[in-house]
């Protein structure tokens, strides 16, 4: 029929074997094929496209965006043809995940849990890093799969969003504040005030509001993560203001959660590579996370 499009399955075996593997060299070696087999291939498709899908880049093909979305169309083909040639018995396979300690410790693991003993042939390797770390290692291909708080832009990744978060005050049940439906920032004014560690942006920011607000805590002490801001509070120490997801979920029954009205907001992001599929497995933790995750105050799906 007249102007029907036509498909390739060797030339989009090609053109994720040269995604995965960088080099015509690896990709053929991978397929069992010659090297001019895969240039070939990837010709011969980038023609009947018209679309330029990869660039040279030193000794490597970096592909272009054109290649990066083709080859996204592509994975339920692919996965579908997994399906029918695959093994009848599902081999292991290991999901590389990595988050700053704030998702780690509490949220994940649980998750992690329900999501094996429903795929038992599945495998965890959970790394605890920075934010910064986290964003890397899914870089350099160390890791499938990120959990990130912070919207670091970096060449090669992508982050998806996963939650979205008003700001909330904490404190111990009984103190002055809890009465408050919302904390305004003149409410804070002389209160002694745990902060985040000057290392986080969202410090910087709070300080602005404040500022502005011409509120003028007393800061106590000090933390690194949101859940030792908020356990310090529950010590009596004072008030903190955080991003509420995951730590509300784990701290409501012995610390009180307020929202503070200010234009501070915080997204949680999926990081995946944008150079390469995001694997099978890290798709499928990526599912089990959107469906499982409760409902909580103050954070919401994005």
């Amino acid at each position: 029929m007249a102007g029907r499009t036509w498909h390739s399955l060797p030339e989009y075996e090609a053109l994720r074997a040269l995604m995965e593997s960088g080099t015509t060299s690896k990709a053929a070696l991978r397929l069992g094929l010659s090297q001019s087999a895969i240039s070939r291939s990837i010709s011969s498709l980038e023609a009947r496209l018209g679309r330029i899908l990869f660039e040279r880049d030193g000794g490597r093909l970096r592909p272009t965006l054109e290649a990066t979305q083709l080859n996204r169309r592509l994975d339920p083909l692919f996965e579908a043809l997994d399906r029918i040639d695959g093994p009848t018995e599902p081999t292991q396979e290991t999901l590389r995940l990595t988050a700053p300690p704030t998702y780690a410790h509490r949220f994940l693991v649980g998750h992690i849990a329900t999501f094996l003993q429903a795929n038992p042939h599945f495998y965890v390797s959970l790394e605890v890093n920075s934010a910064e770390d986290v964003i890397r290692r899914v870089q350099d291909d160390r890791s499938d799969l990120g959990m990130s708080g912070v919207d670091l832009t970096r060449e090669g990744i992508k982050l998806t969003p996963y939650r979205y978060s008003e700001a909330a005050c904490a404190m111990p049940s009984g103190h002055e504040l809890a009465d408050l439906d919302v904390i305004q920032a003149q409410d804070l004014h002389n209160q002694p005030l745990i902060a985040l560690s000057r290392r986080h942006s969202r410090r910087a920011q709070l300080e602005r509001v404040l500022t502005n607000s011409r509120s003028f805590p007393k800061i106590v002490a000090e933390a690194s993560t949101s859940f030792a801001a908020v356990d310090l509070a529950r010590e009596g120490l004072g008030v903190t203001v955080v991003n509420p997801f995951p730590v509300a979920q784990y701290r409501s029954e012995d610390v009180v959660f307020r929202r503070f009205a200010s234009p501070i907001e915080y997204r949680t992001y999926f990081v995946t590579s944008d150079h390469k599929p995001t694997p099978a497995i890290a798709r499928a933790f990526i599912r089990h996370l959107r469906l499982h995750t409760p409902k909580m105050p103050f954070t919401k799906p994005t």
